[in-house]
């Protein structure tokens, strides 16, 4: 099986590669921004999707990724993960219905909540032991889903007509300019950049750039906190005003 991903702090990746050890067959797992992953989804008949759920959308990366490679979704078997730090309705829903309009079966959908990613919004942090509890729940609910795809009883959550309800009205609807554009919201505080250039190698993006000693950012960040969670002088802001806590899924697997 082939595992394609999205991930900004690593949640995403972490449940996919938990989900196929646990189903067993050999598989190889590609983030969209690899060069190869294209050919990877045209080669293989049976694929795992994951990424992390914004506002109960898909990030525009994604979007863009399956839109405009929609000849490669053909025929393919599709399982969807939606990661989420609190609720989606339809996370694996609203992908599924963009990939069937590309040709594509869709076999099952997860929803899984893990660690939430917006490390400039102080309202939404946990305390790291209830991050770690989440994130072991998480990898037993994907093990699980995991056996029951085995057995030919995939999990189908987020793909019915009230998990869509749920979505839209939950969030989409009033939300739904946050994802439709790529966003220039994104701060770098020249009086906290070190210069180090780590945002600039780890955007998916290319959206981050070294002016000088300073990094500078184009207006096309996609949200995924990549650079927030990981700037060493926590310069990086994107919808609040300081960084109140950074993390990756490693920092809750000790």
């Amino acid at each position: 099986m082939l595992g394609i991903y999205f991930s900004g702090t690593g949640n995403s990746r972490y449940i996919l590669e938990t989900f196929l050890k646990e189903y067993g067959d050999a598989y190889e797992t590609f983030a969209i921004e690899d060069p190869c992953a294209v050919e990877k989804i045209r080669q293989s008949e049976e694929l795992l999707i994951s990424y992390p759920v914004q506002y109960s959308n898909l990030p525009k990366m994604l979007r863009d990724f399956i839109d405009e490679n929609r000849t490669v979704w053909q025929g393919k078997k599709i399982f969807v993960i939606a990661t989420m730090g609190m609720f989606s309705g339809d996370g694996a829903g609203v992908p599924a219905r963009l990939l069937r309009k590309y040709g594509a079966f869709i076999t099952g959908g997860l929803h899984v909540r893990m660690p939430d990613s917006i490390a400039d919004e102080k309202v939404l942090k946990r305390s790291s032991e209830k991050n770690k509890e989440l994130v072991e729940s998480a990898a037993k609910k994907a093990q699980d889903a995991a056996k029951r795809m085995r057995n030919g009883n995939p999990p189908k959550e987020g793909l019915g007509f009230w998990s869509r309800m749920a979505g839209l009205f939950g969030q989409r609807l009033y939300f739904y300019g946050k994802t439709r554009h790529y966003t220039d919201k994104l701060k770098i505080d020249p009086k906290k950049c070190i210069g180090c250039s780590a945002c600039t190698k780890i955007c998916p993006m290319k959206n981050l750039y070294m002016e000088g000693k300073t990094a500078k950012a184009s207006g096309r960040c996609t949200m995924c906190y990549r650079c927030i969670n990981t700037c060493p002088a926590r310069a990086v802001t994107l919808l609040g005003k300081q960084v109140w806590e950074q993390g990756t899924v490693e920092k809750y697997l000790s």
